[in-house]
């Protein structure tokens, strides 16, 4: 299911690093609200409001055709520290950029996540990397 995984070197007085893991689940995975929508809840705020109100989704066509919608959320990270686990990280200060890159084959996933600081230092690569996305040709 992990195709790749990719650490980011940390920035400034960031305590770690930032991912970028890219997943297939052999033409699952639900499709794209569903995705946003569990992405959503993997982070809170300090505030208490909802991380629905300051996550900011778009939504792009690569060169090559592949359509992308894109989730970026800061706040608090409390994702499943793994799959189905009741132990959940609790990271304040995070952001979280999760992409759905939509594929003839089923969809594709690409998050990167880290402290806040060390994702804006990567964010505009990662987005260049979510625009290099194409199928490979066979010959």
């Amino acid at each position: 299911m992990r195709v790749a995984e990719f650490t980011l070197p940390k920035t400034g007085s960031d305590a770690e690093d930032a991912t970028v893991t890219v997943f297939y689940f052999g033409g699952q995975g639900g499709n794209v609200q569903a995705n946003l929508d569990r992405w959503i809840s993997q982070m809170t705020q300090p505030d208490g409001k909802s991380s629905k109100d300051s996550a900011k989704t778009t939504g792009f066509t690569t060169a090559s055709g592949l359509e992308i919608s894109l989730l970026d959320v800061s706040g608090t990270y409390v994702a499943e520290v793994t799959p189905g686990s009741a132990e959940k990280f609790h990271k304040p200060g995070f952001r979280q950029c999760a992409a759905y890159i939509a594929t003839p084959g089923g969809p594709y996933f690409a998050k990167l996540v880290g402290p806040a600081a060390t994702v804006a230092k990567w964010y505009d690569s990662y987005v260049a990397y979510l625009t290099s996305a194409r199928l490979s040709s066979s010959k």
